[in-house]
């Protein structure tokens, strides 16, 4: 017989359609995704793919406000949608909203098995706030399985004395197929989609928000770092938006020699485009729980810069393997790296066949198993 999931899940994220089309497929589980809302406009401009999804879904009426930095987001209808389905499990995926506590809740009420999707680690800054650890605890104190993507977010629950049994890991991934596929189109004319796209011949890569805490001032400033006949032939690619954009172009101008791109926010068709052409992806974040833009790169065969502090590097990112690792905030490493990376051609194709090896470990399909897993261990007694 079939257990009955249902997953609560903040927005429909292009990156999560896959993973849940996975997890309905998936022998012994029935899906059902209650999303709070349809997308988060103030922070991502994703489309919503509703077509590509293959799975029973709602959309909860929401009301969203950001307030003293905060995330406000209030939903009705969580009781009503829970009653409704009389759900064997339930998936959240957070803590930080209040349809996680009243599921949280309903869930007790019902001696219904409560699994928490967990993507923190001990380098995220967002935490670290006592009354935020406080609440987090007491969630997870309620909860009896734990699903995280890997090893950073394993030894962050691990701090909190769970119990090693009810932790599964689920790898965080992409449609590393669409990336792959669609980046290997673009190699095919990569002299004519360069041209349409006026990019430089060569360049560095970053993809993301635009904000102080993603790195992205430290990156500028090593690419300026760089040897004046390295900036000559290597540009930087800043693909994304974010309220740091004004200033990166203003500190941008005064960097010569060297080729700067703003692009803006790129839909998932075009941004394979970026990947294809570019030389390296970099990813200086200074807080990150995972950065699932290095599953993007890497799936589209590129070596990888990333910091420490990306929830991701643990386990994508192998120094000297498929790319390298630096400090969050060490200019003169990341620098290094990028030096590295530009004048070596040879070493550049090697890393790039590396990671695009290392994602394949890190598919929809094995993100779905372990999901399922976890939610298939629950027929036994509470593990705590």
């Amino acid at each position: 017989m079939n257990r009955r999931l249902l997953a609560l899940s903040e927005i429909i994220a292009p990156y999560r359609i896959p993973v849940f089309n996975e997890l309905a497929r998936q022998s012994g589980i029935d899906l059902h995704v209650v999303f709070l809302a349809e997308n988060d406009p103030a922070l991502r401009q994703w489309a919503v793919r509703k077509d590509e999804i293959h799975f029973s879904y709602e959309v909860l009426p929401a009301w969203r406000r950001r307030i003293a930095g905060h995330n406000i987001l209030l939903n009705r209808g969580v009781t009503h949608s829970l009653e409704q389905r009389m759900t064997d499990h339930i998936l959240v995926g957070g803590y930080n909203y209040l349809a996680s506590w009243q599921a949280l809740a309903w869930a007790r009420r019902k001696q219904i098995p409560v699994l928490l999707w967990v993507e923190s680690t001990g380098q995220d800054k967002r935490g670290h706030h006592r009354p935020v650890e406080f609440a987090k605890a007491a969630f997870m104190q309620r909860c009896d399985r734990f699903v995280v993507p890997g090893r950073s977010s394993l030894e962050y629950l691990m701090s909190y004395h769970l119990p090693r049994r009810a932790i599964f890991t689920a790898p965080n991934a992409v449609d590393i197929e669409f990336f792959a596929r669609s980046a290997s189109l673009v190699r095919r004319d990569a002299a004519a989609r360069r041209r349409a796209l006026q990019l430089p011949s060569r360049f560095f890569l970053f993809v993301g928000r635009l904000v102080r805490e993603k790195g992205v001032f430290d990156l500028l400033e090593a690419y300026g770092r760089l040897d004046p006949g390295i900036r000559e032939k290597v540009g930087l690619v800043f693909a994304g938006d974010g309220v740091s954009r004004p200033e990166l172009i203003r500190r941008a101008a005064s960097i010569a020699p060297g080729t700067i791109q703003f692009p803006g926010f790129l839909q998932r068709e075009c941004l394979a485009s970026y990947y294809a052409l570019a030389d390296a992806f970099v990813f200086p974040t200074r807080t990150d729980p995972w950065g699932l833009v290095v599953n993007e790169a890497m799936a589209c065969g590129l070596p990888v810069i990333s910091t420490r502090a990306a929830g991701c590097t643990a386990d994508l990112v192998k120094e000297r393997c498929n790319g390298c690792v630096v400090e969050a905030g060490e200019i003169g490493q990341l620098a290094g790296a990028m030096d590295e990376l530009a004048r070596d051609p040879i070493m550049r194709t090697a890393m790039g066949r590396q990671s695009t090896e290392r994602i394949a470990r890190y598919s929809p399909q094995l993100c779905a198993a372990g999901i399922a897993e976890a939610v298939l261990s629950c027929g036994g007694p509470r593990l705590g």
